[in-house]
């Protein structure tokens, strides 16, 4: 089970959480007119002769500035996490979503696409979906990444960064059904990650608001990783990925 930290923008962090064994390293680009940020193609380049991954985020659209940011970077994976369903949850433009994608895979085979999926938070509504998109983006996404869904982002026209939980019985359903390997992200901290990850069994865990530093009044600062919250976080995950090998292996021994 994959580990994965989000807004490290530097060599010095980045290097932190190799050491702290650490899957996947995420960045983030916060603009399309600065998309060429020197710092970040240092992360990306520190992996190199380690199993480390790099992944991408843009908070952009145009698909040429995109182009020349996968030319200039690199990373093993770009990270999809534009919003596709309206405020109702109604998917809106999957096909062209579709095609958007196969087209990146097709001019950038050696660069993985890892697509998120929105799920809304717990109580919301069971009638999501969810499926519905997952299916229609499977064909042309290598991973996908499951962050809670809101009625408006904190991001305007992205997914994501609400430090809020996906409903995790939905997240499950997504997980057995999908043919595609799935990430677990929205509101995971140390606190809650191992109970997270035993009850939806995806691929992964990613963490990004409830591993920063935060200020005087509890809120998290962006980029800024507070690390020994990321330690605990890898150990959490550990731990439930043996929990689960465990309780999957239990059956057959007992039967042998």
């Amino acid at each position: 089970m994959i580990v994965q930290v989000y807004e490290i923008q530097d060599s010095w962090q980045a290097e932190r959480c190799i050491t702290l064994d650490v899957d996947h390293i995420g960045s983030v680009l916060l603009s399309q007119a600065q998309w060429r940020q020197p710092s970040v193609k240092e992360v990306i380049g520190l992996s190199a002769g380690t199993e480390v991954k790099n992944v991408l985020l843009p908070l952009f659209r145009d698909p040429e500035t995109l182009a020349r940011c996968l030319d200039y970077y690199s990373p093993h994976y770009v990270h999809l996490c534009d919003s596709i369903t309206d405020r109702r949850s109604r998917p809106v433009g999957l096909e062209e979503v579709a095609r958007f994608q196969h087209a990146l895979k097709e001019r950038f085979p050696q660069i993985g696409v890892m697509r998120t999926i929105p799920i809304p938070g717990p109580g919301m509504t069971k009638e999501f979906p969810a499926m519905e998109i997952a299916r229609a983006l499977e064909s042309a996404s290598d991973l996908f990444l499951i962050d809670s869904w809101l009625e408006e982002e904190p991001v305007k026209n992205f997914i994501g960064i609400t430090g809020s939980p996906a409903d995790w019985e939905l997240s499950g359903e997504l997980v057995r059904k999908s043919d595609t390997p799935v990430i677990l992200a929205g509101g995971l901290s140390p606190e809650n990650v191992f109970e997270a990850l035993v009850k939806v069994c995806p691929y992964g865990a990613d963490t990004c608001t409830h591993t920063n530093k935060v200020d005087q009044g509890g809120r998290a600062i962006r980029f800024q990783k507070d690390f020994k919250r990321v330690e605990e976080f890898v150990r959490e995950v550990r731990r439930a990925d043996r929990a689960i090998k465990a309780k999957v292996l239990l059956p057959s021994g007992r039967s042998g």
